[in-house]
């Protein structure tokens, strides 16, 4: 399965990485579950606090499914007007 995965503002930052294509077992998955992959080699990924995710532009839970194709974000908390 192969997923398209963002990062945005201070996350993408300490990952070093705006964007990735990654492949991953055929199968389903979740949003969270896949932070967990992710997390072993972008620790940000795991110790950044109220990360938030949207799956296909839709905020989401970490519960949501993932599937082949999918665009996956995370998003660190910001602050602004």
């Amino acid at each position: 399965m192969t997923l398209k995965v963002l990062y945005f503002a201070s996350l993408s930052e300490a990952i070093g990485l705006a964007a990735e294509t990654i492949d991953l077992p055929p199968g389903g998955t979740t949003v969270g579950a896949l932070r967990q992959t992710l997390g072993a080699r972008h620790p940000a990924l795991l110790t950044t606090k109220n990360l938030r995710a949207a799956v296909n532009r839709q905020m989401c839970g970490w519960e949501a499914p993932v599937e082949d194709g999918d665009e996956v974000a995370f998003f660190p908390p910001v602050t602004g007007g």
